[in-house]
């Protein structure tokens, strides 16, 4: 199979990362997961462990809040796929450590660059948060900008977009 850029985004909960694990397990053999989420409370520490499982031992798995181009970078030789879960985590993480926009943009440029000098295929994982009501206060507007800009910025240059609604997979670029 030809490298690959696979951008994935939905709403919450409308199956991006089951897409997404189903979509490497039917194509790559060497797969690594790459976890932004940070598991604070003991509900976040439970979905971390059933992911785990879901995925099982054939899977890779580093958990990486905010250095993932490193951690990309870093990647063994032999690995046929990352799957990024998820860009709107990460992007919450640099926001939440106290990074200004232009930083964010910073990191999000080199994100880019790294999937571009790789030699594997990237599934990305994100939330489309640009759909629903209006954010109250302006961190909640801030990240929704930022997500809608770097979403906007990762569905440019992949291979394959694909908005998840109720589990269906709708092919807005590239396809099957």
């Amino acid at each position: 199979m030809d490298r690959k850029l696979i951008f994935i985004t939905g709403g919450c909960r409308s199956g991006k990362s089951r897409y997404a694990l189903d979509y490497a397990n039917q194509h790559f053999h060497k797969k690594l997961y790459l976890a932004t989420c940070k598991a604070l409370d003991e509900e976040m520490v439970r979905r971390v462990e059933s992911h785990k499982r879901q995925r099982g031992p054939e899977w890779l798995t580093i958990e990486e809040p905010i250095e993932i181009v490193d951690q990309i970078r870093r990647c063994a030789e032999g690995v046929e796929v990352v799957l990024l879960d998820c860009l709107t985590l990460w992007l919450s993480n640099l926001l939440l450590r106290g990074d200004n926009d232009t930083k964010i943009f910073e990191e999000t440029d080199r994100l880019i660059h790294v999937f571009r000098e790789k030699r594997m295929s990237i599934l990305i994982v994100s939330n489309e948060v640009g759909m629903g009501i209006v954010p109250v206060d302006p961190l909640g507007r801030r990240f929704r900008d930022l997500s809608g800009m770097a979403n906007q910025k990762l569905a440019e240059m992949s291979d394959v977009v694909i908005l998840m609604i109720s589990g269906i997979p709708l092919f807005l670029k590239g396809g099957e």
